[in-house]
């Protein structure tokens, strides 16, 4: 909840508060923030449980797309266009075509060329083709 606070805009705050309320008010103006904040994250913790115990299975479909969705929201535009429409192969944005794509299983990977025959030899003949 505080991560985006930092060290020194923590003592600014400390040291609002002790201006403001004063030496003798200040700790117990921070065991009742304390209390209250402990308060409404039982509150929280309690209303999802309550949630899932009365939508039961329905919660988990539910739940799949917002994770969904939230994964998305964390991506940068070039990773959804390279997961989403290129599966998973970044080799057209960065112009490195010599790596291997990473694959998903929907496309079988690119087998490695063949090297260059020798003068009077002839290619290997696969027993499949017809």
């Amino acid at each position: 909840m505080f991560g985006n606070i930092g060290w020194g805009e923590f003592m600014v705050l400390l040291v609002a508060a002790l201006v403001i309320l004063g030496p003798e008010r200040l700790p117990g103006a921070v065991t009742w923030v304390t209390k209250t904040m402990r308060q409404v994250r039982d509150y929280a913790s309690g209303a999802s449980q309550q949630l899932k115990d009365e939508l039961g299975p329905e919660f988990d479909d539910l739940r799949k797309p917002l994770s969904e969705l939230n994964e998305l929201r964390g991506m940068s535009p070039r990773a959804v266009i390279t997961k989403h429409l290129l599966d998973g192969d970044d080799s057209i944005l960065t112009g490195n075509f010599d790596s291997k794509p990473a694959t998903n299983g929907s496309t079988p990977p690119v087998p490695p060329a063949a090297k260059p025959l020798e003068a009077g030899e002839r290619p290997p003949v696969d027993p499949d083709a017809t």
